[in-house]
C-alpha cells in the first residue's frame, strides 16, 4: 500500500480530495433517504414497523461493521481498488433489490452487499487522505466532510423525485447507477511506489519467516491486530468511551429513518416532510467543517470528550422538542438545532478516540469501536418499530432516542470528570511521596544546601489512561 505521493499536497492530492467529497457523499449520506422509502416498502410487502426497519439497519450496520475487512483489502490491495471494488458491490446490492420479492431479500441485497460495498468505499476514502496530505490533513478531512452533508441534502431530494415518477423499485435501479460513480472516484486514486521499508510500513514489523501454525493461529493474530480487546481490557478511558458510544448510538440513527414518516403521519406534505432532511444535510455543510476545524485546535484537546458529552446531550434534548410537536415550522427549527449536535458527533466522534488510545494502537482500536457500533446501528430502528409497532405513536420513538442520547452523555461526562480527577491527585499524591522519602535520607530540603536559588526538583512520568 503506497505511504507518501512524490510530490505531497500537490495538485493532483486536491483530486483525490474531491473524490473523497463525493465517495462520501455517495455512501456516509445514503442510509438517510431510506426513510423516504419507509411507507412504500412497508405497504409493498405488507409489513410490521418492526420488520421494515431491519433494512435500514443492517445497510447502515455493515456501512461501519466491514471496517476490520477494508482495512485488510486496503493492506493488500490499496486504496484504489478496493473503492472500486466498493462500488460495484454497492451497485450490484442495489440493482438485486430493485427485483427483490421479499423483505428477507432486501435485506440481503440492498442491506448487506450495498453497506458493504459502501463501507468498503467510503474507509478507503479516509485512508487514502493520509497518504496524499500531511500539513493540511486536519482541513483535508474537514473539507472530505463535507460530502456527507451534500449526500444528506441531495439523497432524500433525489428519492422523493425518482419515487413519484418510478416508485420504489425503479428507483432502487437509478440507484445502483449513480454509486457506480464510486469507481469513478476510485480510479482518481492513483497508486504511487512506497518509499518504505516492511520494517516500517504501517508500524508493523515484517512478515515472520517461521511457517504458519495453522488457520486458528492465523485467526487470532487477525483479531488481536484489527480488534483491540487487550485495550478495551486496559484502557479505562477507552472503555468508558466505546460503551458511551455503542449505548448513544442506539438512540442516534433514529430520527434519519423516522423523522420523515413521523411528519407525514401527523399530515405533513410529503415533499415538506423530505425536505426536513435536506435541511440537516444543507445545515451540515457549512457547521460539520467549522466543527472538525475547532475540534482540531490544541486548545480543545484537554476539554474534546467533554464537547462531545455536551454535543450528545443537546442532540437527545432537540429530540424531545421533535416529540413534543409535530408542527412543520417546529420541526425545520429542530432540523436547525439538530445539525449544531450532529455536526458536534460527527467532528468529535473519531477526533476523542485518537485523544483517548495512543495512535499506534489506534487502528485496531479503532476496528473494535467501529464493531461494537455497528451492534448498536443493527438494534437500533428494529427495537424502535417495535415500541411504534405496540404504542402506535411516534413520539415514543423520539423519547426513546432522547432517553439513549441523554443517559450516555451524562455517564460519559461524569466517568470523564471522575477519571481526570483521579489523575490530577495520582501525580500530588506521588510527589509528596517522593518529597517525604527525599528528605530524611538525603538530609534534602525545600531549599537544597548550594544556595536559597536552586530547589529540590522531582521529575515523575506519569501515564494516563485517557
Amino acid at each position: 500500500m503506497p505511504q507518501a505521493l512524490e510530490c505531497s499536497e500537490g495538485c493532483w492530492a486536491w483530486m483525490v480530495l474531491l473524490a473523497s467529497v463525493v465517495t462520501q457523499g455517495l455512501t456516509l449520506g445514503f442510509p438517510t433517504c431510506i426513510g423516504i422509502f419507509f411507507t412504500e416498502l412497508q405497504r409493498e410487502f405488507q409489513a410490521s414497523n418492526s420488520e421494515t426497519s431491519w433494512f435500514p439497519s443492517i445497510l447502515t450496520a455493515m456501512l461501519h461493521a466491514g471496517g476490520p475487512l477494508c482495512s485488510i483489502l486496503v493492506g493488500r490491495f490499496g486504496c484504489r481498488a478496493t473503492v472500486m471494488l466498493g462500488g460495484v458491490l454497492a451497485s450490484l446490492g442495489m440493482v438485486a433489490g430493485s427485483f427483490c420479492c421479499t423483505l428477507g431479500q432486501l435485506y440481503l441485497t440492498a442491506g448487506f452487499i450495498t453497506g458493504l460495498g459502501m463501507c468498503f468505499s467510503f474507509q478507503s476514502s479516509i485512508t487514502v487522505l493520509g497518504l496524499y496530505f500531511t500539513r493540511w490533513r486536519v482541513l483535508a478531512n474537514a473539507l472530505a466532510s463535507a460530502g456527507v452533508s451534500l449526500g444528506i441534502m441531495l439523497w432524500p431530494l433525489l428519492s422523493r423525485y425518482l419515487l413519484e415518477d418510478l416508485g420504489w423499485r425503479g428507483s432502487f435501479l437509478i440507484f445502483g447507477g449513480v454509486l457506480l460513480h464510486c469507481c469513478v472516484c476510485g480510479a482518481i486514486l492513483r497508486p504511487v511506489p512506497a518509499r518504505v521499508t516492511p520494517e516500517t510500513r504501517d508500524g508493523l514489523p515484517p512478515p515472520s519467516k517461521r511457517p504458519a501454525r495453522g488457520c486458528p493461529a492465523a485467526c487470532g493474530r487477525a483479531i488481536r491486530r484489527h480488534l483491540a480487546f487487550d485495550v478495551l481490557r486496559h484502557n479505562v478511558g477507552y472503555r468508558v468511551y466505546t460503551l458511551g458510544v455503542a449505548w448513544m448510538i442506539v438512540g442516534f440513527p433514529l430520527p434519519h429513518v423516522f423523522l420523515v414518516p413521523y411528519a407525514i403521519w401527523h399530515g405533513v406534505d410529503e415533499h415538506r416532510a423530505a425536505l426536513l432532511i435536506s435541511i440537516i444535510g444543507f445545515s451540515n455543510i457549512f457547521l460539520r467543517p467549522m466543527a472538525g476545524l475547532v475540534a482540531g485546535r490544541r486548545d480543545f484537546a484537554s476539554h474534546r470528550k467533554y464537547l462531545f458529552s455536551l454535543a450528545a446531550l443537546l442532540n437527545g434534548l432537540t429530540n424531545l422538542a421533535c416529540a413534543a410537536s409535530a408542527d412543520f415550522r417546529v420541526l425545520v427549527a429542530y432540523c436547525l438545532v439538530y445539525s449544531v449536535s450532529m455536526s458536534g458527533i460527527g467532528a468529535l466522534l473519531f477526533q476523542v478516540l485518537m485523544d483517548i488510545v495512543p495512535m499506534d494502537r489506534f487502528s485496531s482500536a479503532l476496528g473494535l469501536f467501529t464493531v461494537l457500533e455497528s451492534i448498536s446501528i443493527l438494534i437500533s430502528p428494529p427495537l424502535a418499530g417495535l415500541l411504534l409497532d405496540t404504542t402506535s405513536n411516534f413520539s415514543y420513538v423520539f423519547y426513546m432516542s432522547s432517553f439513549f442520547l441523554i443517559s450516555a452523555a451524562l455517564f460519559m461526562g461524569g466517568s470523564f470528570w471522575a477519571l481526570g480527577k483521579i489523575e490530577r491527585q495520582g501525580p500530588q499524591a506521588e510527589v509528596q511521596g517522593a518529597v517525604t522519602e527525599a528528605a530524611p535520607e538525603q538530609g534534602l530540603t525545600l531549599e537544597d544546601t548550594d544556595g536559597p536559588k536552586k530547589r529540590l526538583r522531582v521529575e515523575i512520568m506519569y501515564v494516563t489512561s485517557v
